[in-house]
């Protein structure tokens, strides 16, 4: 079948949207009509190389959708299905998997992008293969991802609206309860009020901190965060956001800080604005050869912890129904993150907007 999809052909190009041929499912795969996606700034990182494919690449990874076709040997949804996707794909019998480290499965021997068979199910008009970011390449009117990568979600829920359980919602707020444990009556700094950095916020509020500090160069992104319970702005291209944030806690530093943009220098800041025995939290994605600096010694006389998560330290078919119940139970904010959606063919003007600070949450919506 033909399907519309946002490739990569030229890394700092324009994304293509392209016509291509999608193979039906295989054993263990599922074909999904793709309801939304939404515009993540990994998405940009697989543009600009950051996090590095080689061309092309079809990308997307935080997707919503309904299950069209399933192939042989498929027992965990049936057509119909609503389901969000998960950009990690996890196997469940690995040492990973069996200590609930879900997130960092080493069960699959395929290469990155590929399905489980080692194959593309994405082709051009030229029959070169396409790549599929995270093995699911949301960014397409339909794919076919393997059964591993669902988590199926209850059909009252809205697919555009759920779709930001797919990635940024859960790696926001799980960093904060499940990677940090944030107590509560505790100090909380996040650098970077962008989609991620916003759940961040929420999950602090979550987890009752009392002191939430955003920090951000960008004003409209720092309104972003005080409507999501930020209790103080920090605009860190008018001060250095470490004595910022020393002053706002009367020399104390926080208790805890998030990290979600993924540069060294903002990690380093992390680190400097923690106080003894506190906690620095590593959510943004640098470039593989990028390196740190940090005083060695405070490691050890200060106590202070450096520690890195990934997909918010969750179990995703554990954790996407929770946070869905949190938002039924008005106690998460998922309307409110989309700020604005965008046809399929506009991915490059969403991508513009996210850079720009204009949005809280791109989405791109189908009509298929």
């Amino acid at each position: 079948m033909r399907t519309r999809t946002a490739v990569v052909y030229e890394h700092n190009k324009p994304v293509i949207v392209d016509d291509l041929e999608l193979d039906e499912p295989k054993a263990n795969e599922v074909l999904i009509r793709m309801a939304a996606t939404g515009v993540c700034h990994s998405d940009l990182s697989i543009v600009n190389g950051t996090i590095y494919y080689d061309p092309p690449i079809a990308i997307g990874h935080e997707g919503a959708g309904v299950i069209e076709q399933v192939g042989e040997g498929v027992s965990y949804v049936n057509p119909g299905d609503n389901v969000v996707l998960s950009f990690v794909t996890f196997c469940g019998n690995c040492r990973m998997c069996q200590n609930n480290l879900v997130r960092l499965c080493e069960g699959f021997r395929a290469p990155r992008a590929h399905l489980l068979d080692g194959t593309c199910r994405l082709h051009n008009k030229s029959g070169q293969p396409i790549l599929q970011m995270a093995r699911i390449a949301t960014m397409s009117e339909y794919t076919v991802v393997p059964e591993q990568s669902l988590v199926k979600i209850d059909a009252h829920y809205p697919l555009e609206k759920a779709v930001l359980v797919g990635c940024g919602v859960t790696t926001g707020v799980g960093a904060v309860l499940n990677t940090a444990k944030v107590e509560a009556g505790s100090s909380v700094a996040v650098i970077g009020t962008g989609g991620v950095g916003l759940n961040v916020i929420q999950g602090a509020v979550l987890a009752s901190a009392e002191r939430i500090i955003a920090i951000d160069l960008i004003e409209n992104k720092l309104d972003f965060a005080k409507s999501f319970g930020a209790t103080d702005l920090v605009n860190a291209s008018t001060c250095d956001p470490v004595e910022a944030v020393l002053e706002l806690t009367d020399g104390k530093y926080v208790d805890y800080a998030f990290e979600v943009i993924g540069y060294p220098k903002t990690i380093e800041q992390a680190y400097a604005m923690i106080r003894p025995g506190g906690t620095a939290v590593v959510i943004g994605a640098c470039n593989q050869d990028v390196h740190i600096s940090i005083p060695a010694q405070s490691i050890v006389m200060k106590e202070k912890r450096l520690i890195g998560s990934f997909y918010g330290s969750s179990s995703p078919r554990a954790a996407m129904p929770k946070l869905l119940k949190l938002y039924e139970n008005g106690k998460l904010k998922l309307d409110e993150l989309i700020t604005q959606t965008y046809r399929l063919e506009q991915i490059n003007d969403a991508f513009a907007d996210m850079e720009s600070g204009k949005n809280a949450r791109g989405v791109i919506l189908y009509d298929n």
